[in-house]
């Protein structure tokens, strides 16, 4: 197992800068703003909590997160709830208590597939649908599923993640409802990672599967991407309701993935929690720093995305999160013969290399076609043009027009000089 696409290109950008190289760090899914205080003030005053805690969470935090939800039309009770050290361990653990074998949409975050690889199984990859984004095509789902079965595998789970890390694209209530329906027909449990759903650009009916198919989806999040806290380390998840009818799935994996959590990480940190009750009671202040993230992030991947457009590149407009999808097959033949371009990774080389501009390789996140053809993709993460100081960053952030911060004109500007010059003939 080597270290993450995404922590590893972080490390070696940094270590370029340190070098004193200039390099437009566009790779690391970080979201690019700066703490609000008085986020930094609750955790300040917990910092005394050093006791562990029940693993579950303590009830508080649960009740926070049980609300968080309710407001956004997903009804929950704080038993359904469970909290992690981030999403990622509460994955880690849930695809742990499912077993069998795991079905991901193909572009996919890179961690699904490595979390498949480390319970050892091979992740089964299907299509997402044209144009969208975080969620495997229906009909191929099935066909993917059968097929798998008839080979001897056992598929249980699949993931949708909503809005989509690395296309930035969210999925249609029609590819939804319709992954729901599969998920149901095929005994599938849905682990939606939400952990972007409140950057999402425009405003509109949100494609839960948990408003589908509550009796099989598991819902996670975290503050790490609304509230930039990456680094606070703690997330949550929503299990099926445990009343009713349809409630053994949601008792059964909660107790399942308390038990490994237990084993793992004994329970999230103190402080952490005090700090989410807050977060996650939507407090007036908190829900105005989410509009300005709105705000900051998709006018940024829109400017980026045009950029990429205006040298030939296809690229559906973001729709939430903070990410570029660009696709560079329109310019295969123009790339091969410049610069021996043939694949997505050779590209993100040349762009590191020739130009100081820091992306991933779609192949990172399982882009690699049908048949093994070699695609063109890339990901594209654009905090890193809001600024190099937490002063910029804020003054972005706040900024009713973020694109006319001289530093942010300025990057867009060199990405794309840079960019033409990559492309010209």
């Amino acid at each position: 197992m080597t270290v993450s696409a995404t922590l590893a290109a972080s490390e070696t950008i940094a270590a370029r800068r340190a070098a004193g190289e200039e390099v437009l760090a566009l790779a690391f899914g970080e979201a690019g703003i700066p703490v609000h205080p008085l986020l930094g003030q609750r955790l300040a005053r917990a910092a005394g909590q050093t006791s562990y805690g029940p693993v579950a969470g303590i009830s508080a935090a649960r009740e926070a997160a049980a609300g968080y939800w309710t407001r956004r039309g997903l009804t929950t009770d704080a038993e359904q709830v469970l909290l992690g050290p981030g999403s990622k361990p509460l994955l880690f653990a849930l695809l742990s208590a499912i077993g069998g074998d795991v079905v991901i949409p193909r572009p996919a975050w890179v961690s699904y597939a490595a979390q498949a690889k480390l319970i050892g199984r091979e992740p089964i990859r299907v299509p997402i649908p044209v144009g969208e984004g975080g969620v495997p095509d229906a009909e191929k789902l099935e066909a993917a599923v059968v097929n798998a079965r008839a080979e001897g595998r056992d598929p249980r789970v699949v993931i949708a993640t909503l809005p989509d890390n690395p296309t930035g694209r969210l999925a249609s209530e029609a590819s939804v409802k319709a992954l729901c329906e599969a998920a149901r027909e095929l005994d599938l449990v849905i682990v939606a990672d939400e952990i972007y759903r409140d950057l999402v650009f425009e405003d509109g009916q949100f494609p839960s599967p948990a408003a589908w198919a509550p009796e099989r989806t598991v819902t996670t999040t975290a503050l790490s991407k609304n509230y930039a806290l990456g680094g606070w380390r703690i997330g949550a998840a929503r299990f099926p309701s445990q009343h009713g009818p349809d409630s053994d799935l949601g008792v059964r994996l909660r107790e399942s993935v308390r038990g490994i959590a237990s084993e793992v990480w004994s329970s999230t940190p103190m402080p952490m929690q005090h700090a989410a009750v807050y977060a996650w009671s939507d407090p007036a202040e908190l829900v105005e720093r989410l509009a300005s993230a709105q705000r900051l992030h998709g006018a940024v991947a829109g400017a980026v995305a045009e950029i990429f457009r205006s040298i030939g590149c296809d690229v559906n407009e973001p729709q939430g999160g903070f990410y570029v999808w660009p696709d560079f097959a329109p310019l295969r033949g123009l790339l091969a013969a410049k610069w021996s371009v043939g694949n997505s990774a050779d590209l993100a080389r040349v762009l590191l290399d020739e130009f100081g501009i820091g992306v991933l390789a779609g192949s990172a996140f399982g882009d690699d076609g049908d048949e093994g053809a070699e695609t063109l993709t890339l990901r594209v993460a654009v905090p890193g043009i809001y600024g190099e100081t937490d002063s910029e960053r804020l003054a972005a952030l706040v900024s009713r027009e973020p694109l006319e911060m001289p530093w942010i004109a300025d990057a867009l500007a060199s990405l794309r000089g840079k960019l033409e010059a990559l492309t010209a003939a």
